[in-house]
């Protein structure tokens, strides 16, 4: 697309560097009349495609504003001839005032490489130095962001930028060597080059984004089917006058914008000189007025998406460490190599394929993951069999997975260089690719190390003498667990007492591993390096040795146990009228399943009766103690959920599917997990632990305390969500949480007699959501509006309550030691003060609590006294320091990803191989979207959405009729498809659809009879095999087949890859013709 003259404003950007050098310019001229000679000595002929993909054309320069073909980018300019910036600008209709940013020309160099070969030109701009970058930022000509790359289009990647509300589209070689997840500097093309918005900007983070507030909600229930419940959530859109949003409260500052390098401790508090003051409240800086412009144009551009360019490569992706891929030959050469090279190259078109790459010293290692370029690998760092079985053409090599690392990308070279780790083994097998998983995730399942073990006690530990006298001991009181059945890692446990006037007292007990994990030991820094413990259906990476999670620590039953106690006394109204933070010894009668709880509570007489009889009760309590307890506890948990949906609080329950094994531990059938009552108990109290630790932490120590926060979704995103609803007729108001919850429960209740309709609006509206996250309150002080939590509606949220598997709860758990440590030593002061002085110990109760009650003493903490008994309570737990918090915060938020990326990807594998077992599986599924070329449809049965591509298929018409979104498939006679007078090599029509012939069945007998026994649980609801399942069946359909928006169509799930290929879940359509 060409620059018009109707665009009128331009992004700022950098002032043109100075001339380079005459002998430079006269260099690059010479080469580039050289270049000119020799083609037009060629004949004239279509030219060549390079070997490598997105390799330029020979003899052609390639712009670091993207490929030729991209619309968005400007035009090319050949030749080298230097243009000036200010007349790009004129072309462009951009004002002068705001010059283009100049990217220095690609010199033609001695021809670059492609991986150590002949050298040849430059395919991509060098890289701007870090003190180029840094300045750039700071007058806001260059932003920071992390790189995104689109899992169907790698050539379209995406960068958020902190402020910006539309992500910053960079496409083809514009994306300059930057990979998935590294945090990248780019700046802004001119709005003249601005792309066409084509469609929902469904920028999720990784993993990010999605079900995150599922999945903060299910993360508090303890080990919730493979972990613990839910989590977080609280603000409303500032809107100005004009409807532009107030940046400052959408979005925080990066650590790598500077504005952390702003905040400076002193005696254990943050504070902002006064220089960075001036910038954040009066006089705006320059990098914040030039947000605000580009804000304007974007939203006097709203039809329109940024586009942008790489600088540099700020930090890189751990993701460059970890990549799994297959090996493949180089099936061309690119022509410059083939002209360097004295290679004679019709003898190596007579070679296979593979024993070119021997020779030629490059091997292909094509990533399974799609957001990865293809990379070279070079043969000489291979081992000896392999180099062997390359040499002999064996053609098991490239059914074998491996794990590698990028070395290097330079600017010479279409392709990144990498380095073969590891051969993880044959392809297919669930095993090799759970290992593959794990390996690009950077989990590691390895045994502890001895110096980890090491610090651990004896096999023979009991809790001392001293810890029992300093403790509170509350083993007479009624305390049990309530987990999954198979869960042997009990990091929470619950009591309940009545007291008098029908107040009621919780207490909600935390297995306390700081007293096991210490800070600078071995273990410590294993556990910080591991951060989280990893769940993958039969597999558990565990954070902690077994010996302490599941022995030591855990509130197994039977024994006393060191816990970390909240407890609260609740009056009838469900008002919490008193609060106790601190250490005891604890005893639990009885570990408790939540089925097995659901079924206590649960009105029917028998079901209660039948399941009293399979509970165990140790120590003094009687079972009767123990329903009637349970029964209280359900109440109280109605109670407080009622009560913090009242105040905003949003739920989004999506599908979630679980895989049963048979005994040979092969996956055999899937059901949809669902919650029960019992879960909610645990649930609710689990998040006032940790709201009731975030209050007390955030109060004692606003500089470095750890929190956890969950951002509001991106307002162009639920705008895009709200028209969604409003074409299917449904009101939705999403101006809070509370009010996004109000509106889907209204539409749940309409769509009873559609519940994949209300799946799928659940499914999109997750989707809105920004991934909650851990984060340093220095961090953020000046902006504590940036602290609270969107889906739980509440101003401070953190992690407390599962420290067996969560490293952020371990710091969570030695603040408040340190707390509680300078609040007792305060009160002590203060009350021998005071009896100095003569004034009563009885008058001194109402000072009682004074940093961990309901009632926060500010003028205590800021006292002197105060602040050198919290300073010095900070040394002695090792409460890391702001700058160091904020690097822990950041860690626990990539391996918290990196450890959902692996569960997912997990469940996906064993969802692969089920269904490879069944070799098809016949189901429906929903449209969601419709095009001349694909369809995306949403599988019920999957939880997921998936493409089916129908372009360009051999025997299949299709009529896209855009005006009334309706799609027309039928059978077509036509053997080939025409195009510019060259024929199109077309898909076989299996690709797309089954087919079936009326006379057969698609199940046989045996099929029809065997359907999956249920798991003895109410929650289980199977959907794959069992009986249910196989009456469901989608009939299939005809041709012609006339498809709308949101309608129904039988299709056929079958399994893709794995040999060769990364494993993945197809989705053709299911028809039926007597002309099979």
């Amino acid at each position: 697309m060409r620059a018009t003259g109707e665009h009128t404003a331009a992004v700022p950007i950098p002032a043109p560097p100075s001339p380079p050098p005459a002998e430079l310019v006269a260099s690059a001229a010479e080469d580039a009349e050289k270049e000119r000679r020799k083609n037009r000595r060629r004949p004239a002929r279509r030219p060549k495609q390079a070997g490598a993909p997105g390799a330029a054309p020979q003899g052609q320069y390639v712009d670091a504003a993207g490929p030729r073909s991209c619309r968005s980018m400007p035009p090319m300019h050949v030749g080298g001839a230097r243009v000036d910036a200010e007349v790009e600008a004129s072309a462009a209709g951009t004002s002068q005032s705001c010059p283009l940013l100049p990217m220095p020309r690609p010199a033609e160099a001695p021809l670059g490489r492609v991986g150590g070969g002949a050298a040849g030109r430059r395919y991509f701009q060098p890289h701007w130095p870090q003190q180029a970058v840094e300045e750039a930022i700071k007058r806001g000509n260059a932003f920071v962001g992390k790189f995104r790359v689109n899992v169907h289009n790698r050539n379209e990647a995406y960068c958020t930028i902190n402020g910006i509300q539309v992500d910053i589209l960079i496409t083809g070689l514009a994306q300059n060597r930057a990979v998935e997840g590294d945090l990248v500097a780019i700046t802004l093309d001119p709005v003249a080059y601005w792309t066409r918005m084509k469609g929902p900007n469904l920028a999720c983070n990784p993993a990010i984004g999605g079900d995150s507030v599922v999945r903060e909600v299910g993360e508090t229930n303890g080990n919730h089917s493979s972990k613990k419940g839910q989590e977080e959530t609280s603000c409303k859109f500032d809107n100005c006058s004009n409807g532009v949003p107030v940046l400052d409260r959408m979005h925080h500052h990066h650590k790598n914008s500077g504005f952390s390098q702003a905040v400076k401790c002193d005696n254990g508090y943050a504070t902002v000189p006064e220089s960075y003051e001036r910038d954040l409240n009066g006089g705006k800086s320059e990098a914040a007025r030039a947000l605000e412009r580009i804000c304007a144009m974007i939203y006097s551009h709203s039809s329109k998406r940024p586009t942008g360019k790489v600088l540099s490569v700020i930090k890189k992706s751990p993701r460059r460490d970890a990549i799994v891929g297959f090996l493949a030959p180089f099936s061309e050469f690119p022509d410059g190599e083939q002209q360097k090279n004295h290679i004679n190259v019709q003898g190596l078109r007579r070679m296979n394929h593979r024993a070119q790459s021997s020779f030629t010293g490059l091997i292909l290692l094509v990533p399974t993951d799609p957001k990865f370029p293809q990379m070279f690998v070079r043969v000489s760092t291979l081992p000896d069999s392999v180099r062997k079985s390359l040499k002999e053409g064996d053609a098991a090599i490239e059914k074998e997975l491996v794990a590698a690392r990028i070395d290097e990308w330079n600017d010479e070279s279409i392709y990144p260089c990498a380095h073969v780790i590891q051969f993880l083994g044959k392809g297919g097998q669930v095993k090799t690719h759970m290992d593959a998983i794990l390996f690009e995730n950077a989990i590691s399942d390895a045994e502890f190390s001895s110096e980890s073990m090491a610090c651990l006690p004896d096999i023979c530990w009991k809790i001392p003498q001293e810890e029992l006298e300093a403790r509170k001991d509350l083993r007479n009181v009624l305390t049990f667990t309530i987990d999954p059945p198979t869960a042997s890692d009990l990091d929470d446990a619950i009591s309940i007492e009545t007291l008098s006037g029908g107040v009621v007292r919780i207490g909600v007990h935390i297995a306390d591993v700081s007293y096991f994990v210490h800070p600078g030991t071995a273990l410590d820094a294993e556990a910080q390096r591991r951060s989280t413990s990893v769940y993958t259906l039969r597999r558990k990476i565990s954070m902690l040795p077994s010996r302490l999670s599941e022995e030591l620590v855990s509130l197994n039953p039977g024994v006393d146990r060191l816990a970390f106690s909240i407890i609260w006394d609740i009056d009838p109204n469900g008002n919490i009228i008193r609060r106790w933070i601190g250490h005891t010894i604890i005893f639990s009668c009885c570990k408790l399943s939540y089925d097995l709880v659901q079924d206590l509570i649960c009105s029917d007489t028998n079901q209660s009766r039948s399941a009293v009889s399979s509970l165990q009760v140790h120590g003094m309590f009687e079972r009767e103690d123990v329903i009637q307890s349970l029964r209280g506890l359900y109440e109280i948990s109605k109670n407080l959920k009622e009560i913090r949906f009242k105040s905003g609080a949003l739920s989004l329950d999506t599908a979630k599917l679980m895989i049963l094994f048979d005994e040979a531990g092969a996956p055999c059938d899937s059901y949809r997990y669902v919650r029960n009552d019992a879960c909610f108990i645990v649930e609710e109290l689990m998040l006032l632990a940790n709201m009731s630790a975030a209050e007390v932490i955030s109060n004692a120590f606003p500089d470095c305390a750890l929190l956890r926060r969950h951002p509001e979704p991106n307002l162009r995103k639920f705008r895009e969500f709200e028209a969604f609803c409003a074409k299917n007729g449904f009101e939705l108001d999403a101006s809070s949480s509370g009010q996004l919850h109000l509106s889907l429960a209204r539409i749940k209740e309409k769509l009873q007699d559609d519940p994949v309709l209300f799946d799928i609006l659940m499914f999109y509206a997750s989707k809105q959501m920004q991934s909650a996250e851990y984060f340093c309150t220095g961090d953020l002080i000046s902006r504590k509006d940036d602290w609270a939590h969107y889906a739980l509606s509440v101003p401070l949220y953190t992690h407390f309550t599962s420290p067996l598997r969560r490293y952020p709860d371990i710091i969570v758990h030695r603040t408040l030691n340190a707390v509680i440590e300078a609040e007792q030593a305060y009160l002590k002061q203060k009350k021998y003060s005071m009896g100095q002085n003569g004034v009563k110990a009885a008058s001194c109760e109402m000072m009682d609590r004074c940093f961990t009650g309901l009632q926060f003493s500010k003028d205590a903490a800021e006292s002197e006294e105060g602040k050198e008994l919290l300073s010095a309570a900070a040394k002695k737990f090792k409460v890391p320091s702001s700058d160091n918090l904020g690097e822990v915060a950041e860690h626990c938020n990539e391996r918290k990803w990196a450890g959902r990326r692996a569960e997912e990807a997990g469940q996906k594998l064993y969802m692969w191989a089920l269904i490879k077992n069944k070799e098809i599986v016949v189901c429906n599924a929903r449209v969601l979207g419709l095009g001349p070329r694909f369809m995306s449809v949403y599988v019920p049965k999957l939880a997921m959405e998936r493409r089916i591509y129908y372009d360009e298929v051999e025997g299949l018409s299709v009529e896209w009729l855009e005006a009334t979104g309706t799609l027309v498939l039928d059978a077509c006679r036509n053997k080939h498809l025409q195009r510019r007078g060259t024929q199109v090599k077309c898909r076989a029509f299996e690709e797309v659809a089954m087919l079936v012939n009326p006379s057969e069945s698609m199940l046989s007998e045996e099929d029809e009879e065997s359907g999956a026994t249920e798991p003895g649980s109410c929650t289980a609801k199977s959907v794959l095999l069992s009986d249910d399942a196989v009456k469901a069946h989608a009939a299939p359909a005809v041709l012609p087949l006339v498809i709308h928006y949101l309608s129904d169509i039988p299709v056929v799930l079958h399994a893709i890859g794995g040999e060769d290929s990364a494993v993945d879940i197809g989705v053709r359509l299911y028809m039926s013709s007597y002309f099979k």
